[in-house]
């Protein structure tokens, strides 16, 4: 709606995982950086947890765009199958078409497909989102696709992403084969408050902007009101363009926003 009045080429403050507005703050940074490493040596299992809203959607879609183009990956969004359809998605995202639909055919085909890359020098990458939705029995499930590997390496890195009851789930008695298994874990954070100002600057840029001004009182209500979460920044400040494309100001000072606050209460 205030694209246009704005000179905006995209919604600067969409609430969807886009990775091309991928803000490096310093939490952001360091659990891409967890990532990258886990993969790179072949860790097998990594963790990333984090509250809702703090990114991880978009964390994991940005690590697809850094990976090596040879690295071959299967991204898992909402993991809510029955464990043979949860191998089926798997399969089926990195390309493969099984010969039969039950547990072994499926796991025979992703294991030669695994060793083939390999053998080739590649690496394969799983990605499971939203995974503290993962049953137990999924759960383990995971762990034994961590056990496809060669002498050498494990030839399937798997990543973990979820909210911080996936870790309550993992220390279950049952899932401890699969928690040993966990060399690498990062859990994402808010952004501090000084990171506010850079996310909110960041995204204009990024979006386009050349006729959106924020004054510097605005910055601490958008903390207070998100505490640094940057869904909850999204929603104030797609809230505030809007009040201020009504209001026809490109100027947005404390009143917009305190208005805008008490809109989202």
């Amino acid at each position: 709606m205030y694209l246009d009045s704005y000179g905006l080429k995209s919604t600067p403050f969409n609430i969807t995982s886009d990775p091309n507005f991928f803000y490096e703050g310093s939490s952001h940074k360091e659990g891409l950086g967890a990532l990258l490493y886990g993969i790179k040596e072949r860790k097998g299992i990594i963790l990333i947890t984090g509250e809702v809203g703090t990114g991880k959607t978009t964390l994991c879609k940005t690590l697809l765009n850094k990976l090596p183009p040879n690295v071959k990956t299967s991204l898992i969004l909402n993991p809510y199958f029955s464990e043979v359809q949860l191998l089926q998605a798997i399969v089926e995202d990195f390309g493969l078409e099984a010969k039969g639909k039950n547990r072994l055919a499926i796991i025979k085909e992703l294991n030669k497909f695994l060793v083939n890359i390999s053998l080739a020098g590649s690496n394969a990458v799983l990605i499971i989102d939203e995974a503290q939705n993962l049953s137990s029995r999924q759960l383990e499930q995971v762990r034994l696709l961590s056990n496809l590997e060669t002498s050498q390496d494990k030839l399937l890195q798997i990543v973990l992403s979820g909210q911080p009851e996936l870790t309550q789930k993992l220390d279950k008695f049952e899932l401890r084969q699969l928690r040993q298994r966990i060399f690498v874990k990062y859990n994402l954070v808010p952004l501090k408050e000084n990171e506010v100002k850079e996310y909110v600057e960041f995204r204009l840029r990024r979006a386009g902007a050349v006729q959106i001004d924020v004054l510097p009182e605005s910055y601490k209500i958008i903390y207070e009101f998100s505490k640094g979460v940057p869904r909850l920044i999204n929603m104030l400040c797609d809230r505030a363009l809007l009040l201020g494309f009504v209001k026809e100001k490109n100027i947005f000072d404390g009143e917009i926003f305190e208005s805008c606050v008490e809109d989202l209460r």
